[in-house]
């Protein structure tokens, strides 16, 4: 399966989410502003976002001020 462009950015911000357990906001409005730039949210971007949200809910990651 090829993944694309927005999905693999995508992937490397939550990836060092989890690697930092935390976001800060503005990382997270950057990972929304790449998941709607191009007006659509395709299937891996969901699948990615859906875990971040997980994480953020299960405080896996934190999300904080700068």
């Amino acid at each position: 399966m090829t993944y694309s462009k927005s999905a693999h950015q995508l992937k490397e911000m939550i990836n060092k989410a989890i690697e930092d357990h935390q976001v800060t906001r503005d990382e997270y409005d950057m990972i929304i502003h790449i998941a709607t730039e191009d007006g659509y949210i395709d299937p891996q971007e969901r699948a990615l976002l859906s875990e971040l949200q997980d994480m953020i809910e299960n405080r896996m990651v934190r999300v904080v001020a700068k």
